[in-house]
């Protein structure tokens, strides 16, 4: 292992300098890097090959006990510690599995929803008349990634977005406050979502919602000089 950092890195510092620094002769060094190289060595080139071949295959799913079966299966006759030692030089790291569909545990009241005012009426007149919500979940390599839009059912473009690893009201209400930014903070405006039940989000029923409230709610420093209104249909 010094012998290969030594060769690898020879052109950054001088040899004799890393010799001296790893506690090695330079002499033993040149008689390694001009001594052929071992069969074992040329064999761990060849099974590291089908090692990350087996484990691409997999759609990078598959860990060293795995494709150490995977080898077995193709005849080839190796050790699961040399798989797995195989797998570290060559940083091949399966990804976490995948759970089950994250749980929706907020609570809905009964008593909060209003009728729908939007009608399955998804044709607007005019930018900024109508937007609608609603937020998603993506399996990522880190684990669930939940997503929450805006779209202004005018044009049919995104308006506002938010990303989070939790299913929070903040999700919501950020996606909320951006469209507002970005669309010069409407007068008024009718804001259709479902229910909603995310960390305590209870806005999300037939009514009138002040800007200040939704930032109120997200806990930003900010000072509006004009309200604005929008209502939230289930």
């Amino acid at each position: 292992m010094k012998f290969g950092f030594i060769a690898k890195h020879r052109g950054i510092w001088p040899v004799l300098w890393m010799c001296e620094a790893l506690g090695v002769s330079r002499g033993g060094f040149y008689a390694w890097l001009t001594r052929p190289r071992s069969q074992r060595s040329r064999d761990d080139d060849e099974l590291g090959a089908k090692v990350r071949a087996s484990f691409l295959g997999s759609d990078r799913t598959y860990g060293a006990r795995r494709v150490w079966r995977d080898l077995l299966t193709e005849g080839i006759s190796c050790g699961l510690h040399r798989i797995e030692r195989l797998m570290r030089l060559q940083a091949l790291k399966a990804r976490p599995r995948r759970r089950r569909l994250p749980p929706d545990l907020g609570e809905r009241q009964a008593g909060a929803v209003a009728p729908n005012v939007l009608g399955r009426s998804f044709e607007a007149a005019a930018p900024n008349r109508k937007w609608i919500a609603d937020f998603t979940y993506v399996w990522t390599a880190e684990g669930w990634l939940f997503v929450a839009a805006v779209i202004d059912l005018f044009s049919r473009r995104v308006v506002g977005w938010s990303m989070s690893a939790g299913m929070t009201a903040q999700l919501v209400t950020d996606a909320l406050v951006m469209a507002i930014w970005r669309r010069g903070k409407p007068d008024a405006l009718l804001h259709h979502s479902d229910r909603g039940s995310q960390g305590g989000f209870k806005r999300s029923s037939q009514r009138v919602v002040c800007l200040h409230t939704v930032l109120a709610y997200q806990a930003l420093r900010l000072a509006f000089s004009s309200q604005v209104s929008c209502v939230v249909s289930d």
